[in-house]
């Protein structure tokens, strides 16, 4: 139900599943509570694979510190019509959403800082760019949910020869007490003079001792940039930065509504099969439920004869664990869609709820 009402994937469930129709809350009771606490945790916890098809990538996000691979996608743009709305400003200037209730709402269930106000932007100016003949080049320091971060570039390359490296990194990370850690989502474009051809990459990662820097080696070809990045000799790099809030125990919020208004254009495809996936599974195993007739009656027999307000209560007795369940096999620490999907999961929540 929750990827239902925040995605309007009502027809995933529109096909029938040869019961009637008066079981089918009962057999979506059974699958979500009545089973046992282990099939409860096979049914919505176990290991969820799915593939992460249609993101095209150059080169996963890398840090500097460790030399590893992040599975924070690098992402081209092929589409210009993709390319052309997501450099317009019709974001910034309000256009009115079509987005479900409560998709673009900024609100939280806790008294913390809200999504809007660990978000923020930074754009770099860089003059003379031709000129300059230092092996790296760092801007000046900005401030984004507390945190103060700086951009870093190696206009000839990080460790790789005739590309543009770039990386976010977090400033003063040697003064910052031990133990500290910084998970953020970031978006890192190079602008060019046509905003349909700017070059846009995405990436969520924890930045802490060890990993205090993330970004691209290859973020563009050193060739590409003379293609109408550089406008009288100047370069110009923008970042968004949102720093991210997680909770173990619920869906929660992660995104500023335009921030998450932009990447859901990028990402909804990657977005929906994860949630089709989980569903279709889902309800795979729910008919195997259904198939097993003598347990099948025995329930059915059993659930009728409670009282409506038992019925309510044992749910309820069940939600706490399987939403820690949702948001524990959801939230993928290093997969970049992971925001979208529990910005959609508590959207889904605040409707049922409401």
């Amino acid at each position: 139900p929750l990827l239902c009402c925040s995605f309007n994937l009502k027809s995933l469930f529109s096909s029938p599943l040869s019961i009637p129709q008066q079981h089918l809350s009962v057999a979506i009771d059974e699958a979500l509570y009545f089973v046992s606490v282990a099939e409860v945790e096979g049914v919505l916890g176990g290991v969820v694979e799915w593939e992460m098809a249609g993101i095209a990538s150059e080169e996963p996000g890398t840090g500097r510190s460790l030399e590893r691979i992040s599975s924070g996608q690098q992402r081209c743009q092929s589409g210009e019509a993709l390319a052309e709305w997501r450099s317009s400003e019709q974001v910034e200037n309000g256009t009115p959403s079509t987005s479900p209730p409560y998709w673009d709402t900024d609100d939280d269930d806790d008294c913390g800082p809200k999504p809007s106000e660990l978000y923020g932007k930074y754009t770099w100016k860089i003059d003379k760019f031709s000129q300059i003949n230092k092996r790296e080049l760092r801007s000046n320091a900005f401030e984004v949910g507390g945190y103060k971060w700086y951009i870093l570039i190696y206009p000839q390359g990080c460790d790789v020869c005739n590309h543009l490296s770039l990386f976010l990194c977090v400033a003063n990370h040697d003064k910052l007490l031990p133990g500290w850690s910084h998970f953020a989502q970031f978006t890192i474009a190079v602008v060019n003079k046509d905003p349909k051809k700017s070059k846009y990459s995405d990436t969520l990662h924890r930045f802490w001792k060890k990993e205090h820097d993330w970004g691209w080696k290859k973020f563009m070809e050193l060739s590409k940039v003379l293609e109408g990045f550089i406008d009288d000799d100047t370069l110009i790099i923008k970042a968004q930065v949102q720093v991210i809030r997680e909770r173990a125990d619920n869906p929660f919020r992660c995104l500023d509504c335009q921030y998450r208004r932009e990447l859901v254009r990028v990402y909804l495809t990657n977005v929906e099969q994860i949630c089709r996936r989980f569903v279709e599974e889902r309800r795979g195993k729910l008919g195997k439920l259904i198939e097993d007739k003598a347990r099948w009656s025995s329930f059915c027999a059993f659930w009728v004869g409670v009282d409506q307000n038992a019925r309510r209560r044992m749910s309820r007795e069940k939600t706490d664990a399987i939403l820690k369940v949702v948001v524990k096999h959801f939230f993928i620490e290093k997969e970049v869609t992971s925001t979208l999907v529990m910005d959609s999961l508590y959207s889904g929540l605040k409707a049922l709820e409401g």
